[in-house]
C-alpha cells in the first residue's frame, strides 16, 4: 500500500506552494522527510521534525531526525517511526519543520491510500505547484492570552513583560 500525501507550504500568501508525494506506508518517517526536502529543492543539511497534528493542525509528539544530549532519550527518531505507525483514519495529518533557524514549516495530509504500481520507485513526487521563495515565510505565534505576536514583538519582549503572559 502507498500513501499519497500533500504537503503545502505554510505561508500567508496566495500562492500555494505544494507537492504530492506517493510513498510506502512502510518506509520510516525519515525516508518521507529526505523526498520533502528533495522535492523543494532543499540541501540535506539541516535538522527537522514531524509533529503529530489534530485536524485543526494543532502541534503534538515530536518525531525528531536526531536525538540531541539535552533531549528526552524516550523521544522518537524518524528513523523508528513507520509511516504506517502514525498515519491512520483517525491521524491523518502531520506538521513538518525543516530548519528550526528558519522554520520552514509544512502541512501534510493525507490525501488516498492506493496499491503500489509495479515499476515506480517509491517515494515519487507525482505533483508539484510553486517556487519555495528564498526566505522562510514570517510566522505569528499566539500567546496563551490568544494574542498575536509577530516576530518584530518577541525582538522587543523584555523580562518585565513576562508576567504579563502568565
Amino acid at each position: 500500500m502507498i500513501y499519497r500525501f500533500r504537503v503545502i507550504l505554510d505561508n500567508d500568501t496566495e500562492d500555494d506552494i505544494l507537492r504530492d508525494i506517493e510513498i510506502n506506508k512502510k518506509d520510516s518517517l525519515v525516508e518521507f522527510h529526505k523526498s520533502i526536502i528533495t522535492s523543494f529543492g532543499f540541501n540535506n543539511n539541516e535538522i527537522a521534525s514531524f509533529y503529530l497534528s489534530d485536524n485543526q493542525w494543532n502541534q503534538g509528539e515530536e518525531i525528531s531526525l536526531f536525538n540531541f544530549e539535552d533531549q528526552d532519550q524516550n523521544n522518537k527518531l524518524m528513523s523508528d517511526v513507520l509511516i504506517g505507525d502514525v498515519i491512520n483514519s483517525q491521524n491523518s495529518k502531520l506538521i513538518y519543520v525543516y530548519d528550526f533557524l528558519n522554520m520552514w514549516t509544512f502541512l501534510v495530509q493525507l490525501v488516498e491510500v492506493a496499491e503500489g504500481i509495479k515499476g515506480i520507485d517509491y517515494p515519487n513526487t507525482i505533483f508539484s505547484k510553486g517556487e519555495i521563495p528564498e526566505k522562510a515565510p514570517e510566522k505569528k505565534f499566539k500567546s496563551e492570552k490568544s494574542e498575536i505576536i509577530d516576530d518584530e514583538d518577541l525582538e522587543s519582549y523584555s523580562e518585565d513583560d513576562h508576567d504579563d503572559y502568565y
